[in-house]
């Protein structure tokens, strides 16, 4: 069984590991994140329960991908948070979708594209590019039931 045990000695920086050492490869890397959001939305020519007005708690998952700077790190997940509160989920955390989204038919599928389109947008802004090496969107998944998401990838987004 492990035992509680305080540390002798807290490491430094430049006395126990060298700046050098802080990066421990060159491999890109993906740092994922996920958040939530209530909205409400209806759906056009659709006969089911879902034309009429209705909301969900949609949870939405973040896989950005790059390259380790001189710290170790890729991207830090606050900066993530902050591209998303404020860029992303200002159309969409206690909205009416289908007036603040573009014109589309706000079903899971047209929405995980367009928030894809949104992060890839943030990802690809000059200073972001600088401080970010490589940084970008390898997935989106839009959860709109605890079982059921649609999802966007990278590969299909630049392929088709």
């Amino acid at each position: 069984m492990y035992g509680f045990r305080i540390v002798d000695k807290l490491q430094k920086i430049d006395e126990d590991i060298k700046r050098e050492q802080l990066k421990y490869h060159s491999k890109r890397v993906l740092v994922s994140k996920e958040f939530t959001f209530d909205a409400a939305h209806h759906l056009h020519c659709y006969e089911g329960k879902c034309k009429n007005l209705h909301g969900h708690t949609y949870k939405v998952i973040f896989g950005i991908s790059g390259y380790v700077d001189d710290t170790g790190l890729m991207m830090d997940f606050g900066d993530i948070k902050d591209i998303w509160k404020n860029e992303i989920e200002i159309y969409l955390d206690h909205r009416y979708l289908n007036e603040t989204l573009p014109p589309m038919n706000t079903t899971a599928e047209n929405m995980v594209v367009w928030i894809y389109e949104k992060m890839a947008e943030a990802l690809k802004q000059e200073d972001r590019q600088k401080k970010y090496h490589g940084a970008r969107v390898e997935f989106v998944r839009l959860y709109e039931t605890p079982t059921s998401y649609a999802e966007a990838r990278r590969e299909w987004m630049e392929s088709e």
